[in-house]
């Protein structure tokens, strides 16, 4: 299956799941708390399969766009409701029932992260890449720091990292804080020390907040193992693949520097943004020669120049690069527990400082980022993919607490305040509130959309 139907595929998969855990979980809790739910719908548009259950008459719905999803109840701001059934209606319902109901959506997304992530701990164990460092680039940040290859990254600001994850995680946390980064080492021989890291400005904080941005800007990599120096796949309309390089194609020399892994192919293509540079490869046996112009990119205070290709797939880690733990359901239920939450949390904080303007809103990802996430966490395998579905979950159950109206997060909001308020909300004030929602998530989309084209044709 080529790259773009299995990203499709991979999404269309992902969507229908999650939605479908999101808008059951409405529906669930409603069911229980006496409300009638009148339609569960997993998509959008016209039905392509429908069956009306023995419960209540529901109407079970499989639409044609599977790009969300809804649960419709009884209510009489929509229409007409017959005097036995009135008791049963949404807006007659006692205020903290609503509420509950608005909350099991995100909270089934919530627990289905939890869980899964907790069952994959516990089959699999919990294995981490150590962040042992490569090569620093030279008169970068961290060289004027004293970071050096082959130091192992223990702590980011006092908080102990176990994983290459936790690095970037914990470096892309720090850089929008107006303070340097202090990084716990430990060198080859065992010995700690620590270094801080200087983030300049405000401008160039956020530029190394920009994504896949933060190591490189601060002049470090992680230590990779041994990868050939042959070809995995290409972008689509990358100059690799324009010049005609193919998927097993062994890159020999670049500008006739002998290549003898792909960490070395990667730097010596970095080192030419929109140059021409000349490639010797071999494909079956045979040599050849081509010129190509690399596509150059700013990444933070540098520019480097790309190709768009990749390595193969399922290149295995060196057992030393690696920290592996077995988990009992305990331990895998807690520390499921505690990397939902973290994972959450740093949502939350991202999100507050792109709205402050101290992170860059290019972090947005869209349908686009995330079809292609999708496609390569499930070429991957099926183990990549669940943890996709997690990363997807928690994200989809924090964005619907957000207070907009449209939202779970919104609606819980008018909720409490018509609680307080001992009334109903005005309908202009409704209808205010609605379209200010509409607002807000379209300018959201919006710019997502505009990251993820500007990510390929940028």
């Amino acid at each position: 299956m080529s790259g773009f139907w299995l990203s499709a595929l991979s999404f269309v998969v992902a969507v229908v799941v999650l939605v479908g855990i999101h808008e059951f979980g409405h529906f669930w809790v409603a069911r229980r708390l006496g409300f009638k739910v009148l339609r569960f719908s997993i998509g959008f548009g016209s039905p392509l399969w429908k069956r009306v259950g023995k419960v209540d008459g529901t109407e079970y719905v499989l639409a044609s766009v599977p790009l969300g999803g809804y649960v419709k109840m009884l209510d009489e701001r929509e229409g007409p409701v017959a005097a036995h059934e009135v008791h049963r209606a949404f807006n007659r319902r006692p205020h903290w029932q609503r509420i509950v109901v608005l909350l099991a959506g995100p909270a089934f997304n919530f627990l289905f992260a939890i869980l899964m992530l907790a069952g994959l701990m516990m089959v699999e164990g919990s294995t981490e890449v150590r962040p042992l460092l490569g090569p620093v680039v030279a008169q970068s940040r961290a060289a004027q720091a004293g970071v050096q290859a082959d130091d192992e990254i223990i702590s980011i600001n006092g908080q102990a990292v176990v994983s290459q994850r936790d690095v970037w995680v914990g470096l892309l946390d720090e850089v929008s804080a107006a303070h340097p980064i202090s990084l716990g080492l430990r060198d080859p021989a065992g010995q700690v020390r620590v270094v801080q890291l200087q983030t300049g400005n405000a401008a160039e904080r956020r530029a190394l907040s920009e994504p896949a941005v933060v190591l490189a800007g601060l002049g470090l990599q992680f230590k990779e193992p041994d990868i050939p120096a042959k070809i995995g796949s290409l972008g689509p309309q990358g100059p690799a693949a324009r010049a005609g390089l193919r998927p097993g194609d062994l890159v020999l020399s670049v500008n006739a520097e002998p290549v003898h892994n792909f960490q070395q192919l990667a730097a010596l293509v970095n080192a030419h943004p929109d140059e021409s540079i000349t490639l010797r490869y071999s494909r079956a046996s045979q040599e050849y020669t081509v010129r190509l112009t690399t596509v150059g990119e700013q990444q933070g205070a540098t520019r480097v120049g790309h190709i768009y290709l990749s390595p193969p797939r399922d290149i295995p880690w060196p057992p030393q690069m690696l920290r592996h733990v077995n988990v009992g359901p305990g331990g895998a239920f807690l520390g499921a527990l505690q990397e939902s939450w973290s994972m959450t949390a740093f949502q939350a904080r991202m999100l507050w400082r792109m709205v402050t303007g101290s992170v860059s809103v290019k972090n947005l990802g869209g349908a686009i980022t995330i079809a292609e996430l999708a496609g390569d966490s499930a070429a991957a395998g099926v183990s990549s993919f669940l943890h996709f579905l997690v990363m997807i979950s928690l994200a989809l159950g924090f964005l619907n607490l957000l207070p907009i109206p449209i939202l779970d997060g919104g609606q819980i909001v008018m909720q409490t305040v018509e609680w307080l308020k001992g009334s109903p909300l005005s309908e202009r004030a409704q209808a205010a509130g609605q379209q200010f929602g509409i607002a807000l998530v379209l300018l959201l989309v919006g710019v997502a959309l505009f990251n993820d084209i500007s990510r390929h044709f940028g």
